[in-house]
């Protein structure tokens, strides 16, 4: 007569069971495709996405601001403020500089129309990447500016969802009740700037290269530029699901590295129409930075050289600053709208 298990082994082979099934149910639920050297078939990695088009995604995060400007607008003014006091303006005296400067290096800036339109644009091409800020910033002020625009982002993302929700928008709310995931979101931030250490490595390279006159030989070249690929491919793979994470870890109670794999589950076999949405994104960025900054430097440059008035107020200096604030905001609801649309995909 076989001998019964005792109660033990059942319980045990029970437990296992569970905990196989809870297993397989998870990788059902979540799949894990591309981790491995084994081939994975196009049946089995191909996903449907329903997406708008891009002009439509771009004017609807932009119809979002302009719809509820009178939240996002304080919000604007309060970060640019903020800046002056902590981080400080681009002086006048800097910008009068890189005019002068571009003014000395070429006649022809010194007569006509056409002129002042070239002094224009090269003035907007040199000043924005500074955003407005004061070109000497320590390291202190570089704290501050991570700060602030983990604040910018995490309020514009709750205030975004306060708008799907059909909620009343209100900054108030928005600035106290948008901080709890505060520290969860510079995890991901920090995971982010890992993600993106391969372009650093690229940059450090280069430079290097550049410096010793490593590409100056084709072969030599040829090898780095193969190299610099293999790394811009390896940041341009995991830059969609950071991106994801960032918006996915301010849902509230979601921790970091649940809101990465959530994300990276999300951005699967779709990563190429992901990236193309983020370098639209930039493009659409450039051409409002054009769109709304050209003007203003004409202007600027009209009332102070050619009527002789307004000089010493950094009047460019601070709608760059309001730019760069908005365009914090812009790339929260952006890619807010984005993440929605792919958790909201019935694909």
């Amino acid at each position: 007569m076989a001998k019964s298990p005792s109660r033990l082994k059942i319980t045990y082979r029970k437990t296992k069971e569970k905990v196989h099934a809870k297993k397989h149910a998870h990788r059902a639920a979540h799949p894990r495709l591309h981790r491995a050297f084994r081939r994975t078939h196009r049946e089995d990695s191909a996903r449907a996405l329903e997406l708008p088009g891009l002009l439509y995604h771009v004017m609807s995060s932009l119809k979002l601001i302009w719809k509820h400007k009178r939240t996002f607008l304080p919000l604007i003014l309060g970060v640019v403020i903020i800046n002056i006091f902590l981080v400080g303006l681009m002086s006048e005296e800097t910008y009068v500089t890189i005019q002068d400067t571009m003014e000395e290096s070429s006649e022809a800036f010194a007569t006509g129309q056409v002129g002042i339109v070239a002094r224009g644009g090269l003035l907007l091409a040199s000043t924005i990447m500074t955003g407005g800020l004061n070109s000497s910033i320590s390291d202190t002020q570089i704290v501050f500016i991570v700060l602030i625009f983990l604040i910018v982002w995490l309020t514009s993302i709750y205030l975004a969802r306060q708008v799907r929700a059909g909620n009343k928008l209100k900054l108030r709310e928005g600035l106290y009740n948008s901080m709890s995931p505060f520290i969860s979101t510079l995890v991901v931030a920090i995971a982010t700037l890992i993600f993106l250490v391969p372009v650093f490595i690229l940059i450090i390279t280069y430079s290097a290269a550049v410096t010793t006159g490593f590409l100056a030989t084709p072969f030599y070249a040829f090898l780095f530029f193969i190299f610099a690929g293999l790394l811009l491919l390896l940041s341009a793979y995991l830059l969609p699901g950071a991106l994801m994470g960032l918006v996915a870890v301010t849902t509230p109670g979601l921790y970091p590295l649940a809101a990465l794999n959530l994300s990276f589950d999300l951005v699967i076999s779709r990563r190429i129409r992901l990236f193309i949405r983020i370098i639209f994104f930039l493009a659409s960025l450039l051409v409002l930075w054009i769109l709304i900054m050209f003007p203003i430097i004409l202007v600027d440059l009209w009332f102070k050289d050619g009527l002789g008035i307004l000089t010493g107020i950094p009047i460019v200096p601070f709608f760059l600053a309001m730019m760069t604030a908005f365009s914090f905001i812009y790339f929260a609801v952006y890619f807010y709208l984005l993440y929605r649309r792919l958790l909201d995909d019935t694909n």
